[in-house]
């Protein structure tokens, strides 16, 4: 009898494991289907709105927010954009940045050189610009501006890109549609989870430098 109710719980062990295994590899792919309710991508409620949780199985793990080494010449605060690779860091002191995953232009759209943060907004309006009306007349009805909040392209936050004192029409932004991380599919600005560009925004300052890389393997270590 105690023979068999061995065999019982073994079996019952082996049962149990076999069931939750698919779970548990779930949980490694991406950050798991429930991951986008940890604390770093978890609703919140900022000014007037409520940004939604994300879910991170919507693109690769690669691309979630996390600290890493930095040996490249550029000094703290500098924006670092790897359009290649969809990586934007922010150099912290002690030879680390703060890498985040981004979205960029469409092939023929991306821009590339060295920018200053010439302006910063929460909650921005969006215009199109003339040339976004004129590869899509429906975007017309904005010329007027999409007024703020969740629906809007820029999402939460927008730092506007100038060189030589004149903006270039060119932002880092936040964006509504996260399954675009990791993908060319804007029209050449650099687009960023609400809960990424939020945590950025808090990190950055009118007159840092940010520097757009195209062609290099990794541009944290450079």
């Amino acid at each position: 009898m105690q023979r068999t109710k061995s065999k019982f719980v073994s079996f019952i062990g082996r049962f149990g494991l076999i069931c939750t295994l698919p779970l548990a590899l779930a949980a490694c792919n991406n950050g798991g289907p429930f991951a986008g309710f940890g604390a770093t991508y978890a609703s919140l409620s900022d000014s007037r709105f409520t940004v939604p949780a994300v879910d991170t199985t919507q693109f690769k793990s690669r691309y979630l927010r996390r600290t890493v080494s930095y040996n490249g010449r550029e000094r703290p605060g500098t924006v670092i954009v790897d359009t290649d690779n969809r990586f934007l860091y922010f150099v912290l002191p002690g030879r680390q940045a703060i890498r985040y995953g981004i979205g960029v232009g469409k092939k023929g759209m991306a821009w590339g050189g060295r920018a200053v943060i010439g302006m910063k907004k929460k909650w921005p309006t969006w215009t199109p610009t003339a040339n976004m009306v004129r590869r899509d007349p429906k975007l017309k009805k904005y010329l007027g501006g999409f007024k703020p909040g969740i629906g809007n392209p820029l999402g939460a936050r927008a730092h506007y890109l100038y060189r030589g004192g004149r903006d270039t029409n060119y932002r880092i932004h936040g964006t509504n549609e996260p399954y675009s991380i990791g993908t060319a599919v804007s029209s050449g600005c650099i687009r960023m989870l609400n809960q990424d560009v939020i945590d950025l925004y808090r990190r950055t300052k009118v007159g840092m430098r940010v520097v757009v890389r195209h062609g290099r393997r990794n541009a944290a270590s450079l």
